[in-house]
């Protein structure tokens, strides 16, 4: 409930602050899926919860939710925490329970903000293990600029891409492959 409360009453004044347009809506399924994106601001989770009307549950780092209203706010939101440095068992299950009531698990998958010229980071494997053991789907998605207040933005949804057992070692590169091909669309787009 509280979820939709927040969302309801923030998409108009968030939507003026960071306006944006979702493209390509029809490539996110509708069942389960794991969302992987690019990560380049704090606003990113903001944004992708924003202009996607799905109920969504993001991964966000552990320290986070030290501040008790920070805590209250995320745990709203659905966010789930995790230890970047060493995954609990609980983190996992929480994730792969998302999956299986086919639901939406949102991942950054660099693990932190990307300040650095290169358009990724290194990519973490988390998402892809999720998705394997839960045969689900993966849907990337590219936010095209870092978030600025008033500056228009686009989020585009790539089409959604399996990786089975076998690719599951590796899952970090063929995840950043599918991003980096999903920006090259968007930047020859201009």
């Amino acid at each position: 409930m509280f979820y939709w409360f927040i969302k309801i009453i923030a998409y108009i004044p968030f939507w003026i602050l960071y306006p944006a347009r979702l493209k390509n809506k029809k490539n996110l399924p509708k069942g389960k899926c794991v969302i992987i994106a690019n990560h380049t601001s704090n606003i990113d989770p903001l944004l992708l919860v924003n202009m996607i009307w799905r109920k969504q549950y993001c991964v966000a780092k552990k320290e986070l939710f030290k501040n008790k209203l920070i805590k209250i706010f995320l745990k709203g939101m659905n966010a789930i925490p995790i230890d970047r440095q060493k995954v609990e068992i609980s983190t996992v299950k929480k994730c792969l329970s998302v999956l299986k009531n086919n639901k939406i698990l949102t991942i950054f998958p660099e693990g932190t903000r990307n300040k650095t010229k290169e358009p990724l980071g290194d990519i973490k494997s988390g998402a892809s293990i999720f998705a394997t053991k839960s045969n689900s789907p993966i849907v990337p998605i590219w936010i095209k600029k870092k978030p600025r207040l008033f500056c228009f933005n686009t989020i585009t949804i790539g089409k959604p891409f399996y990786i089975t057992k076998e690719e599951s070692e590796n899952g970090d590169e063929i995840m950043k492959n599918k991003l980096l091909e999903l920006r090259a669309t968007v930047i020859n787009k201009k």
